[in-house]
């Protein structure tokens, strides 16, 4: 579903537009920060998936010692 949302949101892009997006992109922030932006970016997808499907991460079992 998440690849057909998003070449939805991408189909009216041609190749020329995404070039010059990603021309402004790393002129904004350099090309040593893209790797942490897209990081954060992927952290906060996993976090939103997980908390959408109602995962927080923590169980509430408690621990076996």
């Amino acid at each position: 579903m998440t690849a057909t949302f998003i070449l939805g949101i991408l189909g009216g892009l041609g190749a020329p537009e995404i070039i010059i997006i990603l021309v402004i992109v790393l002129l904004m922030f350099g090309g040593k920060k893209i790797p942490e932006l897209m990081k954060g970016l992927g952290r906060g997808i996993k976090d939103f998936k997980d908390a959408s499907k109602g995962e927080t991460g923590e169980s509430n079992e408690p621990e076996k010692k």
